[in-house]
């Protein structure tokens, strides 16, 4: 065995309260969103939006996200255990799986999707535009330049649960999951950091839009007009675009992670990523065509 492979077998649980374990996945959800919000609070201060705004948009954005996230896990990916008895609904609607006795046990949301997050996301978003009446494509913006760092966090939490793993390889940075997910045979083999890479792509996503958008404030007043200007749905159009063509390309060397996938040509990761992508690159063209004046 190759003395690189790293051999991953940390506690899901960061600590314990009275004998309750608080997960790094909670916690690193939970840190995710709160940098987005303290980068939304930021920009909206700068683009002179009342701060109240964003404290309602940061809960419009958790409830969305985590209503979508776990909808799409359940409908996306388990549709036959979840929509077709009682028992799946209300493990669906409620963090408790239920035993066959009756007795249930506090378990947190086990599934929650990506893609079902944007989908609450977007939800969200249009509920707060038409709420508040701020441009949609200004809101866009905004949530798109914070949303990378926060999904860094999401996967790193998936790295800390050893979930979504790669595919068997033979590279020096092989991580050895000690998770069912990665029995071959019975046996423990290296594997893919998947979640690894999606968490520094998305940091550097994060990186290149505040640089971009630092660029654009740092010129504004010498033009009215930029397509690289908050309000374009430029932000958006990237933010979508480039995580959505990375998340199509990763899934290449992602294990399957339901049974239905290993039959299909695409995976439903990438079957899901083509509608985003699509939409990303309209708003990218659309933005492309703003002239500076």
């Amino acid at each position: 065995m190759n003395f690189l492979f790293i051999d991953w077998q940390p506690s899901i649980d960061a600590f314990s309260i009275f004998g309750f374990g608080v997960k790094w996945y909670s916690i690193l959800w939970g840190v995710g969103l709160i940098v987005a919000y303290q980068v939304v609070q930021r920009l909206y201060k700068q683009q002179n939006i009342e701060e109240r705004m964003s404290m309602l948009l940061f809960s419009c954005c958790f409830v969305g996200v985590l209503i979508g996230a776990r909808l799409g896990h359940c409908i996306f990916y388990q549709a036959d255990y979840y929509l077709t008895s009682w028992k799946g609904f209300v493990e669906m609607m409620v963090p408790i799986h239920i035993e066959f006795d009756g007795s249930w046990k506090y378990t947190g949301y086990a599934g929650l999707a990506s893609h079902g997050g944007a989908i609450g996301l977007l939800v969200a978003i249009i509920l707060y535009w038409k709420k508040t009446g701020l441009k949609l494509l200004t809101v866009l913006d905004n949530i798109a330049i914070a949303v990378p760092a926060a999904a860094c966090c999401i996967r790193i939490g998936n790295l800390m649960n050893s979930e979504i793993v790669g595919k068997t390889t033979d590279v020096a940075w092989a991580f050895i999951f000690h998770s069912s997910d990665s029995l071959v045979n019975g046996s423990l083999v290296p594997r893919h950091p998947a979640q690894l890479y999606e968490a520094l792509f998305y940091f550097v996503l994060f990186v290149v839009g505040i640089l971009i958008y630092r660029h654009w404030r740092k010129v504004q007043s010498m033009s009215d007009k930029s397509p690289i200007a908050v309000g374009t749905g430029f932000y958006f159009g990237l933010c979508l675009t480039a995580i959505f063509i990375f998340r199509f390309f990763v899934e290449f060397i992602k294990k399957e992670q339901v049974a239905f996938e290993q039959g299909l040509f695409l995976d439903m990761g990438q079957i899901l990523s083509i509608p985003f992508i699509i939409i990303g690159v309209y708003c990218l063209l659309r933005a492309s065509r703003i002239k500076n004046d």
